[in-house]
């Protein structure tokens, strides 16, 4: 049956509809909505003028098993929409792919400070791609940068046009070119609501938001407060203009995705959308019958459920079909691996349908593999293929240990340093990501100068981030004036900057560590829009020795394949040494590690020494391969330029002989 509505100024008709593909399409002589609800024993669409937020009309949806759906013709201009069930909340439309927030961040959307997220009622434009593909980047050779949009270019130094945005990173491609990085992997870009909670700055009584974004509110739409355009769908083609550029610049663009929870948090939380739509199919319960809560968030997506299963798989196609996405890391992975009554799986439906998907088949695929209840599988993440890299956590905690020197580290970071194989022992060190800072925890800078976390700003008491850190402050906790305490720290900066880029695997390094940005020992810094967040751009030339330092390493590791292996390491490809060649000691009290890398092809063997004890040490170098001598790279107990010789300036080693003082690295090159 065809119904007429009327508003002021334009006449619609509605007719029966299709219950598929889900969320808005266009057809032939207007659009058709179609949303899933079990539960629900009426639907309604809600039609709202943008602008002026008064009503258009309510129009109840039709049934198809348990899809809701309905077709409008000439569909008024300038329309926004929700749904409604028996209920009087608006709820939005799982499959939006815009919707409509403000453009300004931080700005309370509605009068009373309310966030209701409605559905752009518009198919976005057709963008030019001009014959855009992905640069297809073998995983071997990746430099993976960890960025924040907003954080990036929002610092008044960043000098760019549309500082916090999109376009905005586009002006800082030929920056990150220059560093080395041809992947970028970027912080949440799906809506949420920064206004999320009420919490204020306990000094500078400014607001504290819910600034990385970990708090989905619509899998399918962007954030529209990091468009610079407030047209509604817009923010959809400046994010392909970003995609496009990026990859013209040969630079893949890695999406950081939350698909463990949604915004809409637990029993006392906002009912946003998939809590009234059907709460019981969205969301995993406990026994007692309140929303689980594996994710340290609130509630816990229930991904195995075989509706929310397809919503997922529906979302990362069209991020990549319609966004050119070139991969995913997927926030607290672990979630996957639950039943739909939260029970530790063996196999994973959702991970098999993302892993066999045939649209996804060439994409990268990242876990950051645990969750928040103890479902912890670093090495052992859908292990029966080869694809998914994980976050290499043990990594990150081998290397911390070592450098500030505790006891019976020496073997760990040895296999850290060439890949994991006691992690990953059937796929290859490419499944591996290695990464000594993240967004979570300290950042490099803090690291060397903090033992402990100093989290009072975030107004939660210094009870929030983590507790271990394995961190050093090299003998004063902060801001130091000590010559000889801001010089082990330097080193120490260097040495992390080694072992991260000699390792075998996938290096990521965290946006602002090049110039050694510190967050003041704050090491959860997830609601503070500021300083503490922002790249400042100042800096790069106040410490451009450390910045010359970490470009330097980046294209020495491009510059030599024996660093970016596809295989694990065999005695045939390494020599560990210890004070004497081919004598290496693993002893708990060890604390120096030293090995030559071999290359047959090129004769061109690397020689590397990590001293981490507090005394200096003389030890003896092992020869150079036939016709070689060593040359210096890197001697991290040297200051700029010579802690780091470029190609063509590199000295000769005078001696067989060396002696490193406490806390340093060295590089050889045979040449």
């Amino acid at each position: 049956a065809r119904m007429r509505y009327m508003t002021s100024s334009q006449t619609f008709s509605t007719h029966f509809g299709t219950p598929l593909p889900f969320g808005l399409s266009k057809k032939e002589n207007g659009v058709n909505f179609a949303v899933f609800s079990e539960s629900a024993s009426k639907l309604t669409l809600c039609l709202f003028d943008r602008n002026q937020g008064t009503s258009l009309g309510e129009i109840p949806l039709n049934k198809s098993g348990n899809v809701w759906h309905v077709q409008i013709d000439n569909p008024p201009q300038n329309a926004v929409y929700a749904y409604k069930t028996d209920t009087d909340h608006l709820l939005l439309d799982p499959y939006a792919k815009t919707i409509h927030t403000p453009i300004k961040w931080g700005r309370q959307p509605w009068e009373k400070g309310q966030y209701t997220p409605l559905a752009d009622l518009v198919i976005p434009k057709p963008f030019d791609w001009a014959g855009d593909k992905s640069p297809g980047i073998q995983p071997q050779d990746l430099i993976l940068y960890e960025l924040h949009t907003r954080g990036f270019t929002h610092h008044n130094s960043s000098k760019v046009k549309n500082p916090g945005t999109f376009l905005g990173l586009i002006e800082k491609i030929p920056y990150l070119k220059e560093l080395g990085i041809n992947a970028i992997e970027i912080m949440p870009l799906q809506e949420f609501n920064e206004n999320e909670f009420a919490l204020t700055h306990p000094i500078y009584k400014k607001p504290l938001f819910n600034y990385w974004g970990y708090s989905t509110v619509n899998f399918f739409s962007l954030m529209n407060r990091y468009a610079v355009s407030s047209e509604p769908g817009a923010v959809i083609n400046e994010f392909k203009t970003m995609v496009k550029a990026f990859h013209q610049n040969g630079i893949e663009v890695i999406l950081d995705v939350v698909f463990n929870h949604t915004a809409e948090g637990n029993k006392k939380g906002p009912i946003l959308s998939y809590k009234g739509l059907d709460k019981n199919v969205y969301y995993m319960f406990d026994e007692q019958g309140e929303l689980a809560n594996y994710t340290g968030c609130g509630n816990t997506f229930n991904c195995n459920q075989p509706v929310v299963l397809e919503l997922i798989v529906d979302c990362l196609r069209y991020w990549v079909l319609e966004m050119h996405i070139d991969g995913f890391r997927f926030d607290l992975a672990s979630i996957f691996y639950r039943d739909t009554n939260g029970e530790p799986l063996p196999k994973s439906p959702i991970i098999e349908a993302i892993t066999e998907d045939p649209i996804l088949a060439s994409i990268k695929l990242i876990a950051e593999p645990w969750d928040a209840a103890g479902l912890y599988q670093v090495g052992n993440f859908y292990s029966s293929s080869k694809r998914w890299m994980e976050w290499n956590g043990q990594f990150r905690d081998a290397a911390r240990k070592f450098m500030k020197g505790d006891e019976a580290t020496a073997g760990e970071f040895a296999m850290r340093l060439c890949g994991s194989e006691d992690l990953y022992q059937t796929r290859s060190p490419l499944n591996s990501i290695n990464f000594v800072t993240i967004h979570d925890g300290f950042t490099l800078e803090d690291l060397v100068s903090y033992n402990n976390k100093h989290n009072l700003d975030n107004e939660e008491n210094n009870q929030d981030g983590s507790n271990s850190n394995f961190s050093w402050n090299c003998g004063e906790e902060g801001f130091s004036t000590n010559q000889k305490i801001l010089l082990l720290r330097e080193r120490q900066k260097k040495n992390f900057i080694v072992a991260l880029l000699l390792s075998q695997g996938i290096p990521m390094l965290m946006m602002g560590d090049e110039y050694g940005h510190t967050k003041n020992g704050n090491n959860n810094t997830w609601c503070q829009d500021n300083d503490l967040n922002w790249f400042i751009w100042d800096k790069l030339t106040e410490n451009k020795n450390l910045y010359r330092f970490w470009r330097l390493m980046i294209d020495f590791r491009k510059k030599n394949p024996i660093l970016r292996r596809k295989s694990f390491l065999t005695s045939k490809d390494i020599d560990w040494h210890g004070l004497e060649p081919l004598k290496p000691d693993w002893s708990t009290e060890a604390h120096f590690v030293a090995y030559s890398l071999k290359d047959p092809a090129h004769n061109n063997d690397i020689y590397s020494v990590f001293n981490m004890d507090n005394q200096s040490l003389n030890f003896e170098i092992p020869p150079p391969p036939y016709h070689k001598r060593w040359h210096w790279v890197v001697n991290t107990a040297s200051l700029s330029p010579t802690d780091f010789y470029e190609k063509g300036q590199r000295p000769p080693l005078a001696s067989k002989f060396l002696k490193l003082i406490p806390h340093s690295s060295i590089i050889l090159i045979a040449e």
